[in-house]
């Protein structure tokens, strides 16, 4: 399947000129009930309130230490580090992500269609999915720069043209995250509103976004105001726990100034009914392997 040629209704206009508004989202955050996989009630009902689930002990220790031995391999491949897939630090210039690692890794790409991982994703959007993003992430020890606060979804629906928010995101830690090593923070209940930015968006802009996003990122105000309502929470734990967390919901990372690095697998997961259209907010698409406009269901 590919890329539509036609834009559906713009329910979350963005990169506008102006002041940027708060917009009421219009979507469900799930979509799935209980009977449809392995999450119970008591955790959906969680994950819809709060837009993300963290699941301990997804993976086993000796399954931990075989996907970070990946991870090394990979950084380590000369010949891969030309490749435009890799993305490396604005500053220190060592591997940052490494995107479509999904079909780069047979082990990663078997990953995707394990049940633990796979039935989750599809109860929570309540449909059949695609991978729409796979990538894994380095942030060492001493140097490793965060990310600043933004919503996945303004930057998908913007420069990749995923029409809503029925996406969900599964982040796999690798290392022990810890509160002071760079961890993931979200707001939660963000999810419900979307944040308009400001700005138009630049020719090839990924190229610079992935390392240092400047455009597509909200105010200082609309994040002040959505940290009173919502607060901050942290995804901290050991190596083997999932989040999995919203595509709307507001989140962030700080730099890592401590010895203690930080990795994870990060699969980006979109239902088959919310395949790509043109972008709103780009005068093309992102490459396939940043926004994939592959929309063949995953199977076991």
């Amino acid at each position: 399947m590919t890329l539509t040629d036609t834009r559906v209704e713009d329910s979350y206009p963005t990169r506008i000129p102006g002041e940027a508004q708060l917009i009421d989202r219009v979507d469900p955050t799930v979509w799935g009930g209980e009977s449809d996989g392995p999450i119970d009630a008591a955790t959906l009902a969680s994950h819809d309130a709060k837009g993300y689930s963290v699941v301990e002990g997804l993976l086993s220790p000796a399954e931990v230490q075989g996907y970070w031995q990946e991870l090394v391999r990979l950084s380590s491949d000369d010949e891969l580090k030309a490749d435009e897939r890799v993305i490396t630090e604005k500053e220190f210039g060592e591997v940052r992500s490494i995107f479509e690692v999904h079909k780069i890794s047979e082990l990663i790409g078997e990953l995707v269609r394990d049940p633990r991982v796979l039935d989750r994703a599809r109860q929570i959007l309540g449909s059949e999915v695609y991978i729409h993003q796979s990538r894994v992430n380095y942030m060492p020890g001493f140097k490793g720069s965060g990310f600043y606060w933004h919503s996945d979804f303004e930057t998908w629906h913007a420069e990749d043209g995923m029409p809503r928010p029925r996406s969900v995101s599964c982040s796999i830690a690798l290392t022990d995250n810890y509160p002071f090593n760079g961890g993931l923070m979200v707001m939660p209940g963000s999810q419900r509103t979307f944040v308009q930015c400001v700005g138009e968006t630049p020719d090839n802009y990924y190229k610079t976004s992935l390392k240092e996003q400047k455009i597509g990122v909200p105010s200082e105000n609309d994040i002040m105001k959505l940290a009173a309502e919502c607060g901050i929470d942290q995804f901290t734990g050991p190596a083997g726990s999932a989040l999995w967390f919203d595509s709307n919901i507001m989140h962030g990372s700080g730099n890592n100034i401590t010895p203690y690095p930080r990795s994870n697998i990060f699969l980006v997961f979109n239902s088959v009914e919310n395949a790509l259209v043109q972008p709103y907010a780009a005068s093309k698409p992102r490459p396939n392997f940043i926004g994939s406009r592959d929309f063949t269901p995953l199977s076991r």
